[in-house]
Parts: C-alpha cells; structure tokens; sequence
C-alpha cells in the first residue's frame, strides 16, 4: 500500500506525476483512491519524503509482471503503462491484437537504385538551371530517369554513433575541434554515445568553416579527432573503433546492467551466489532481480552502491569509473550487505556489461567483502558476457535538407518532385547509398555514409557541405512533375556507348 505521512506538504507534485489518477489533495490533505497500483512514482517524485510503500497486496488486486515495476492492479483498473487491467480477476492486454500492418506504399523495385551517382558529376548554378546530367535507360521495359547533380547544402549535418559505454560528458556538452564548437553530445542510444556534428546554425556560426570541413571528412571515412567540453578526447572514423582519451574501445556493451542479468541470470546462479553488473544506465543485481526470482533466486542481501530503480534494478551516476558509471573499482559497486540475509563465505561476482572487467569477492563473518581469486566456474560469466558482445566502432550518419532551391535544376515543380518523393514516386539516393526520407514537409533524410561511394562529399566556403543527390523515377513521372524533358539523354552517350 501507498501510506501517507506527517512530512505531506500538500505541494501536489505526487497529484500531477501520478500516472493513473489516483492521488488527488482535498482540504491541503492527500487522499489515496482504490485505483493505486502501487507503481512507486509517487514515492519517487516526493522531495519531502511524504510517501511510503509497503509490501501489502490489496484485495482482489493482480500483481502484473510484465516490466519491472509490477504494478498492484486494483479489479476493474489498469496498470500505470494503460497497457494491462485487471478483469474478474485476470489480466488482460487494453489494446486488441492488430495483425494486419498498414497498407503502405513502396517505390518499385526499377527506380529504387539509381542510373548513375552524382559522385564527380559536377553542378550547375544558380539552381534555376538544369541538373548537369539527366539520363534514362529501359528497365524491364520501363523507361527510367535519374537525374543528379553535386548540391551545396547548408542544412546539413552528421549523427556520430560510438559504440562505447566510456564517459564523454553530459548531453548538449559542446564538441570542440581546433578550438571552435562544432556539434554537441545528443541524446544517447542503447549501448552507444551520440554526437551531432553541423546543422545550418553551426555552418553559418564562427565555427562555420570547421564545421563543413569536419563533416566531409568523416563522412568521406576520414579520422577526425574532437574534445568534449575540452577535457574528453574522442577520436572517430566509420567502421573503427573510437578512442577516448587514448583508449580505444574493443566491445559493445551487451546491453545495460538489468538486460545483462537477465540473459544471464541461469548462468550466474549456476557459478557464484551473487552477480552484480555495474552499468552507468542500469545497474543489474542478480539475486533481486526478477530475471533471478524466475529461476528461484531470492535477495542474497547485497546491496548495490547507486540508486534504487526497480527490483534488482538500480541507477548508476555518469562518471570517469567503470561502465561509464562513477565507481571506480569493483569494490566501489557493493554498499553494503544485509547480514540478517547474507550468509558468511557467500561468493559475489561484479562485472561489467562487456566482460572485460570483473572480480570475485567473498563475503566475511563481519558483513566484509574480500576480494578472492577469480575461480575457473566464476569465469564462465564474464566469458560468456563478453563473447556475445559486438565489436565497437563508429557509425557516420550524414543529414541533410534537398527540398529547396536545388530542386530547381529537377524539374519546373518544385512542390510536386517534393510530394513525388514522399510518395514514393521519386527515389533519393546519395552517391548511390539508400536515404530514410523524414516525414513532414521538405525533402530531409538520413543516410549511413559508409555505403556512399568513396570521397563522395565536399564542402564550398558559404559555408555548406556538397553532396552528391541522384533522384530516380519513371520517365513519364518525370514529365508529370515538369522536367526538364529537354535535357534528357540516354545513359549509353554517357557512357561513350552510343
């Protein structure tokens, strides 16, 4: 139950975050409906430490199992994710089963690949001017066109993807490359860092000029090396590992401390007593965790150095330590240990998410932990982490806006060339490599630089990035949206087979 005590300030912050609506404040008192799951949000958000939860299950109410926060779901109600209710007594999904997926278009096999890149095949400008080549040649009877040319485009940008675990500072830290900032930390991925290089407000900032030259170099698979906040070193280059203040990294995390319990949990109760899996996202505890209880584990009574989440679940703080986490030994990761749970000569095993970092302690009669020898069955796990990780490297992702003037030297119709792309009508490609069109207005995608054709980018001192931009469609399609039908020649004079 959610018990309310004499610290309620009545401040309503519980009230507003409460994901079901259960709590609500009458007469600057706090009032706890029937419908509480139990969920723990409110316990969580209250800066006054007003709120407690204990471990009594209500009448009639089902314990969901299916996240780690195992909601006490109340007859006739939902679980705080809206996703589970509780029905007579039963559990049952909210939504129905859809097992159809929508009827989506796709572009036809003939226009997905382009006739020709646009690699070296120069431009012509202003952009009211026709595409320096436009050609067509006959696929399974189709007449296909495509048309390119090498675009200058100021909004344009990078998405730097290292597969790494290390610390590089706190997202929207400044990247710096020869003293001026030219992207920022972004938001991180499963397993990886993310760094977000240009876009038109850096291209055209004072950094503007390195801001172009470190985007084409990257994206044509160069090593560049850049410092965050001017104290972390990251030095990058697609499809190679990255190195961090000097250190390259060799594997992928396998994922965060709770996943990695939970491939593992079979393996862990087999060699040590206990596991605990340092992460800087989620720290994993074996025993307490609900991948240990599913295969009869309970809490050994070890307790993690880092913030409760959720059972077996804890949250590390970003730092210079092991996992990206600030714990700088294996040792630093045990707080503590329950001596009214735990048993003398328990063995506990802490590692990292890779494997490459682990050490096996053994508990004492005093509630110490003592570091011991790593033992040939103690090994197995790290082993066995560290051999289902994936290599670390470094992925570019060029971005960049094609739906403004360059579409002139297209076609006479702008909007319809932007229209035919969404449509799947006209196929995008950059240097022969497929885009993701974002949706929405304009004509803006993604790609993976490493499948454009070498040293595919260049960059002019406006300052903007140039990128080879090939458009490929069915020639009467190409007339519909107003080509320059004039200007079309087939491939093979191209080619000098004509």
């Amino acid at each position: 139950m959610i018990i309310v005590n004499e610290n309620c300030k009545s401040c309503g912050i519980c009230v507003k975050n409460c994901p079901v609506e259960a709590l609500y404040l009458e007469g600057k008192k706090l009032h706890i409906k029937d419908s509480c799951v139990q969920c723990g949000i409110c316990v969580r958000v209250c800066p006054f430490k007003a709120l407690e939860k204990t471990d009594e299950l209500p009448a009639a109410a089902v314990i969901c199992s299916n996240c780690p926060i195992q909601c006490r779901v109340p007859e006739g109600a939902t679980g705080a994710c809206k996703r589970y209710a509780n029905r007579n007594g039963k559990l049952e999904r909210t939504l129905e089963h859809v097992l159809e997926p929508k009827d989506l278009v796709f572009p036809e096999e003939n226009i997905r690949r382009p006739i020709i890149t646009a690699v070296g095949g120069g431009a012509n400008y202003p952009c009211s001017l026709p595409a320096p080549h436009i050609v067509k040649e006959s696929r399974e009877g189709v007449d296909v066109v495509t048309v390119v040319t090498e675009a200058p485009l100021s909004y344009s940008g990078l998405i730097v993807k290292l597969d790494t675990n290390s610390y590089i500072g706190e997202e929207g830290a400044k990247v710096y490359r020869d003293g001026k900032v030219v992207g920022m930390v972004n938001t991180e991925e499963y397993g990886s860092k993310m760094i977000a290089i240009g876009g038109a407000n850096r291209l055209t900032g004072d950094g503007g000029f390195m801001t172009a030259r470190t985007i084409v170099e990257l994206a044509n698979g160069q090593e560049v090396e850049v410092s965050v906040d001017k104290k972390y070193k990251v030095r990058m280059q697609a499809g190679k590992a990255p190195i961090i203040n000097g250190v390259q990294e060799k594997k992928m995390r396998l994922g965060c401390g709770s996943a990695t319990v939970g491939l593992f949990a079979y393996l862990m109760k087999e060699c040590v007593d206990e596991c605990l899996v340092i992460d800087h996202h989620v720290i994993g505890l074996c025993t307490e965790h609900l991948a240990g209880a599913a295969i009869g584990l309970s809490w050994s009574g070890v307790v993690p150095n880092a913030t409760k989440s959720s059972r077996g679940r804890y949250f590390g703080e970003h730092g210079d330590g092991i996992g990206g986490t600030t714990l700088m030994s294996c040792r630093d990761a045990i707080k503590s240990v329950d001596m009214s749970i735990a048993k003398p000569g328990m063995t506990i095993l802490v590692v990292n998410t890779t494997g490459e970092i682990h050490e096996l302690f053994e508990l004492q009669a005093g509630g110490e932990v003592k570091a011991i020898p790593m033992t040939e069955k103690a090994l197995r796990v790290p082993k066995a982490i560290n051999e289902a990780c994936e290599e670390s490297r470094c992925s570019v992702m060029y971005t960049g806006g094609t739906g403004g003037s360059a579409r002139g030297g297209v076609c006479k119709k702008p909007l319809a060339l932007s229209k035919a792309v969404h449509a799947g009508k006209a196929v995008l490609t950059i240097g022969g490599a497929p885009t993701f069109i974002l949706p929405g207005g304009g004509i803006n995608f993604i790609i993976d630089t490493e499948q454009v054709v070498a040293n595919g980018f260049s960059w002019v001192p406006t300052p903007a990035t140039v990128a080879p931009v090939e458009y490929t469609m069915k020639l009467s399609d190409y007339e519909a949206i107003g080509g320059h039908m004039d200007q079309v020649k087939d491939v093979k004079t191209l080619k000098g087979d004509a």
